[in-house]
């Protein structure tokens, strides 16, 4: 299953969210107005901080307290962890007056290529990530970070669409189907409040890929989604779950991992990647450079890579591992789960979200702009 995952994930192309224009433009003018007097700032204060205390930023539900107490078991070291729900949001936090809180964030791949460019990241020393050797091949060399010279990949998964089966009698199988039954879904769908995973998937379904950059099919999927919109309720990245849990909702769009936590929470609801491709992601762990303590997250680091502790974290929190030697620890059910684990024939028609150039993601965000205000 190993050599599976890693010819799978090799085949396909070039995953959540890519930085918005305004929040760049505003990130722009803050380095150019104040230098880096505010990151010296922030470090020298956070250099007083307690060296027992490890700061983390991080999705929802990639911490449990199950995790935070092995790890203070282990090394002594009290973990606080703050959640993000977004990649802009993860970045605008961090260049907003907390660069200096955190020792360990969790970037999606792409971001890690940003936050490089924008010189917030701490090269990492190999030598002290022992458990790298156990990543799988295809994500040691990502096009966002060859070599991992600045970050650790801690999961990866799809975008696919989440449903109730009782509700729906025809089951969907791509992403066209949101549009053939949208008068049965009107005010019992969401959409991901992410514009490159929101467009990507329109794109797809009329044939493009995700990463698209000619201006006429980004047009295309703008005005199919303008043709959905009285179907949508929200646009959400999150608080779909709990509606579809609820059963306010009939179907979201979603990532894998947190599909498999409702599926535990009920069987009715099922998880699928559509037909046509999809966006394949992984998330990472990273220093910035601002770290306040950085010998612990070294520790958190290496802690994350060992096998025995890769491999509960995926039967407990229910996202996929890059790490072969934890996969070849998990039960059977988990390693036969489809939604984490799917099929080559459905990674090979699926892309990362890829780096796109300034005037193209002007014109993603003016396009989701009008669709999500109007």
């Amino acid at each position: 299953m190993a050599d599976f995952l890693t010819r799978s994930l090799h085949a396909s192309r070039s995953r959540r969210r890519f930085l918005q224009t305004s929040i760049a433009g505003l990130s722009s003018m803050a380095l150019s107005s104040c230098g880096w007097t505010l990151a010296k700032v922030q470090t020298d204060q956070v250099r007083r901080g307690a060296a027992d205390e490890l700061h983390i930023y991080t999705w929802s539900n990639y911490v449990d307290q199950d995790l935070i107490d092995a790890f203070r078991s282990q090394t002594g070291i009290k973990v606080i962890s703050d959640v993000f729900d977004s990649n802009e949001m993860m970045l605008a936090t961090f260049q907003a007056g907390k660069a200096g809180t955190y020792s360990i964030i969790y970037p999606s791949d792409y971001k890690v290529s940003q936050m490089v460019q924008l010189g917030y990241l701490s090269e990492l020393d190999h030598s002290r990530l022992d458990g790298l050797r156990n990543i799988l091949p295809r994500f040691q060399q990502s096009v966002h970070d060859p070599g991992n010279r600045f970050s650790v990949p801690v999961s990866w998964g799809t975008t696919g669409l989440i449903y109730n089966s009782e509700k729906l009698t025809e089951p969907p199988t791509d992403w066209d189907y949101l549009w053939k039954h949208k008068d049965k879904l009107t005010r019992r769908l969401t959409l991901m409040d992410d514009f490159r995973e929101v467009m990507g998937a329109t794109l797809r379904s009329l044939g493009y890929s995700y990463n698209a950059t000619d201006p006429q099919q980004i047009k295309q999927a703008y005005e199919k989604l303008q043709e959905l919109k009285p179907a949508i309720t929200t646009f959400t990245t999150d608080a779909w779950r709990d509606q579809l849990l609820a059963g306010d909702l009939t179907i979201a769009m979603g990532y894998s991992a947190d599909a498999v936590n409702v599926m535990n929470q009920n069987p009715k609801l099922k998880y699928v990647i559509p037909a046509s491709g999809t966006s394949l992601w992984s998330d990472t762990m990273v220093i910035p450079k601002t770290a306040p303590n950085p010998e612990a997250a070294y520790a958190w680091m290496d802690f994350m890579l060992e096998p025995d502790v890769a491999a509960r974290v995926t039967e407990r929190l229910f996202f996929a591992t890059p790490n072969e030697a934890a996969f070849n620890q998990l039960p059977d059910n988990l390693k036969n789960n489809v939604t984490l684990f799917p099929p080559h024939n459905l990674l090979d028609r699926s892309e990362t979200l890829a780096p796109l150039d300034k005037p193209i993601l002007e014109l993603y965000e003016k396009y989701w702009t009008k669709l999500t205000s109007s």
